[in-house]
């Protein structure tokens, strides 16, 4: 039937729109400004009540996630891509959907049997769905987004002419999107830290890993692990952001009338807040200056004809809005140096009967709290608080990576105040110091990170009490492959904590990282048809699938009790904290040979010495030869700092040195030109607090059980013959792998020589 001259003209404006809608987004610099501009264009064109643009925020990810919608009523919506949501079905099958009711079960079953409408968004936002039309955005068949129109104003169903258009705007939509994610490609948000050799790439991925498995921004992850300053944090995102950066100070001037009408909870849930105003521009400190919904929000709820908005970490957002709502709480972000110093002039004489201080209680309260914020942000792994006699101060001190250096000293009149704060945050009796006492803290940073610390005391001369804090691991165990283990010892080792059975041994002194081995090791074999029982004092990484046991030696509960008990209880793997004497070995290697996979360690110096040891505390030759899997002995040093090493040329004596200490596979596994060696060296900066040194990372002593070690263990070999048999068969000791490390210019032989012998 031929159109009329009406039905013509409006299919000729139709075309005209859509082809305007077309020009502007392919001529568009900037996506997301075009589809706020063009959001009713779109609506009118189709007809439509509402419109929503997913995106897929990575290649490989499985949800698309919505990047510009219209309504209010929920900021952001996250799809997966399956065909539970009609979005969902539209981009996994890469097909549009035209439904003209989409609470008719029998119309989606039509489209696919599984095809289900989630109705959850309709109950949350009280709005009504019934009308969709949905396309996949595609660029070289390749899934980009999707595009979908809700409620068709006028008539029951989208129109066929609607599909054609639809497919038309996915289709510019799709090679605008591929253009700007070309275009963002290269700049990344630390892009920064990479070229200017503040991070590798692994560390910033290993900090991404982190920051995701803790739940906390990963700003706070380089500051606080990986020692980035927040000057060279702010350079990065101000780059990347293309604005300024925002750092709190603490004699901020806000205006009040900024703040008029908005509330704490709000402010600090969405992080942004105004800052200043000059004449009639207003600048706003928000976390993610290109998420346009926050900023279309901020731009609708605060009234002002200019905007400058700057990018701040989220940890000066919160203090910026604890300065401007909670003037109680400013207190608490004084500096560790003010405190001490407001204690210092009150400083009273100490006595034995004192244990609390009434006039300086909060300042008390503010020092114990500093002290643990700092620690956690400077990546230390221990707190020492050490109280001296007159005339001299107490002193507090940090363990990082490995080593101990001074915080601060404390009044010694204010010290046992400080210890008594801490013994009452840690469920300790404040009035016993004569008995060592432990307890656990469960504290929450200014960031609203929740981190938990070990605590002891012990009663020390000049009736003082010592008190350590050990801050205990965040998130869950580290990744198999972060360990940092050479490709040899990496490749055999997850081999052995594969089998069905047998006993794997993880060992060296207090501190080397046994547990967060087993732990990562655990964690690759965490399966849900594996049950893993796990006996451990105290239970300090936790981790889901597994059922984890604190010990209670008082009880008489101990590793042999627990482990025997889990042989009743149907496992697949135990991991036992410690094998520390006969009875416990002798059970754990029974289990091994019984169909069980048995973890454990042991503090022995090397792989080889480990099965002399056990050999020497009773056990059976034969059984234990039957059972053990592997050995794997390891240590912590410190690695060279990233931002200052210095590289330079080895002299033939430090390398002929090198040779002898790694012995005679040097030229068979290094395979190095003396001509063309560079080694590294500390020199010190900020980053790394003018060590030379930043973080820590492990050498390792994989020894394997094979044929020829099995005949040893039965003849009570000796630890040389052990060793040079599993040199032979591949094994490299602390030493050597040490050696390996320091050619590849992760360490220094200084640190490797400080950490083992051979």
């Amino acid at each position: 039937m031929a159109l009329t001259v009406k039905e013509l003209q409006k299919s000729l404006q139709y075309e005209k729109r859509l082809k305007a809608i077309s020009h502007e987004i392919h001529s568009a610099k900037n996506i997301d400004n075009i589809l706020i501009d063009l959001k009713d264009e779109i609506l009118t064109l189709f007809d439509a009540d509402r419109i929503t643009i997913y995106v897929l925020p990575d290649l490989g990810a499985n949800e698309i996630v919505s990047r510009f919608k219209s309504g209010q009523e929920v900021k952001e919506i996250r799809v997966p891509l399956n065909n539970k949501s009609i979005a969902g079905y539209a981009g996994v099958s890469c097909k549009m959907v035209n439904i003209s009711n989409v609470y008719n079960t029998s119309e989606l079953k039509a489209i696919d049997p599984g095809l289900q409408f989630d109705s959850s968004w309709d109950k949350k936002t009280g709005y009504t769905t019934k009308q969709v039309l949905a396309s996949p955005i595609l660029f070289q068949n390749r899934l980009l987004g999707v595009i979908q129109l809700i409620n068709k104003r006028e008539g029951i169903k989208f129109t066929k002419e609607d599909e054609r258009s639809v497919q038309e705007i996915a289709k510019v939509l799709g090679i605008a999107f591929y253009n700007q994610q070309r275009r963002l490609e290269k700049p990344t948000k630390f892009g920064y830290l990479i070229l200017n050799n503040i991070l590798t790439q692994e560390e910033l991925d290993e900090a991404t890993v982190l920051s995701r498995r803790r739940n906390i921004d990963i700003e706070t992850i380089l500051m606080s692990q990986y020692k980035v300053s927040k000057d060279v944090i702010g350079k990065s995102l101000s780059n990347f952001y293309n604005c300024g950066f925002f750092e709190f100070k603490d004699d901020i001037h806000i205006p009040p009338e900024l703040t008029k009408g908005l509330s704490y909870e709000y402010l600090r849930r969405n992080f942004w807040v105004p800052v200043s105003k000059d004449n009639d521009t207003i600048a706003i400190a928000l976390d993610d200056p290109s998420d346009f919904n926050k900023v279309q929000e901020i731009m609708r709820i605060v009234p002002g004809r200019k905007y400058q908005f700057q990018v701040a970490l989220r940890e000066d957002i919160l203090r910026v809005l604890q300065h401007l709502y909670k003037p109680t709480a400013r207190g608490e972000q004084a500096s560790v140096s003010q405190i001490v110093g407001d204690l210092s002039q009150e400083e009273k004489e100490d006595t034995e009967e004192e244990v609390a201080i009434s006039d300086s209680d909060s300042k008390i309260v503010q020092l114990a709290n500093k002290i643990i914020e700092d620690a956690y942000r400077m990546g230390a792994s221990d707190i020492h608080i050490e109280p001296y006699s007159k005339p001299s101060d107490s002193e507090i001190r940090f363990r990082i990576d490995g080593k101990c250096s001074r915080y601060i000293t404390v009044p010694r009149g204010h010290i046992r105040a400080l210890i008594s704060r801490l013994k009452i945050m840690s469920h300790m009796d404040i009035a016993e110091r004569r008995r060592p006492q432990d307890g656990r803290i469960k504290f929450k940073t200014q960031v609203g990170e929740s981190i938990e610390l070990r605590v002891v005391t012990i009663p020390t001369a000049g009736n003082h009490e010592d008190m350590v804090l050990r801050i205990l691991p965040v998130g869950g165990p580290l990744p198999l492959d972060k360990m940092g283990m050479s490709e040899r010892n990496f490749r055999c080792f997850k081999e052995i904590i594969e089998k069905p059975y047998g006993i794997i041994l993880v060992v060296g002194p207090t501190g080397s990282g046994k547990t967060t081995t087993l732990h990562s090791a655990l964690a690759y074999i965490n399966k849900p048809e594996r049950k893993i029982w796990t006996a451990e004092d105290p239970v300090e990484v936790t981790q889901y699938g597994l059922r984890q046991v604190p010990m209670h030696p008082k009880i008489g509960f101990n590793f042999a009790a627990a482990m025997r008990s889990f042989l009743r209880a149907d496992p697949d793997v135990i991991m036992v904290g410690e094998m520390r004497d006969e009875e416990t070995a002798g059970i754990g290697i029974e289990a091994s040979l019984t169909g069980h996979l048995v973890l454990s360690t042991l503090h022995t110096n090397s792989a080889p010495e480990t099965v002399v040891r056990l050999l020497e505390m009773g056990m059976d030759p034969y059984n234990f030869a039957d059972a053990l899997l592997g050995i794997l002995a390891q240590r912590l040093l410190r690695r060279l700092c990233t931002n200052c090493k210095e590289a330079y040329h080895p002299s033939s004596d430090e390398f002929d040195e090198l040779r002898n200490y790694y012995g005679k596979w040097f030229d068979q596994r290094i395979k190095v030109d003396y001509d063309n060696l560079t080694l590294y060296r500390p020199r010190g900066c900020d980053v790394c607090r003018n060590t030379g040194y930043k973080g820590r990372m492990g050498i390792h002593e994989l020894l394997v059980s094979s044929d020829n070690i099995r005949r040893l263990i039965h003849k009570k070999a000796p630890v040389e013959e052990i060793r040079e048999v599993a040199q032979e068969e591949g094994m490299t000791t602390l030493l050597q792998d040490g050696i390996e490390k320091v050619i590849k210019g992760l360490t220094d032989l200084r640190e490797v020589r400080g950490v083992c012998i051979k």
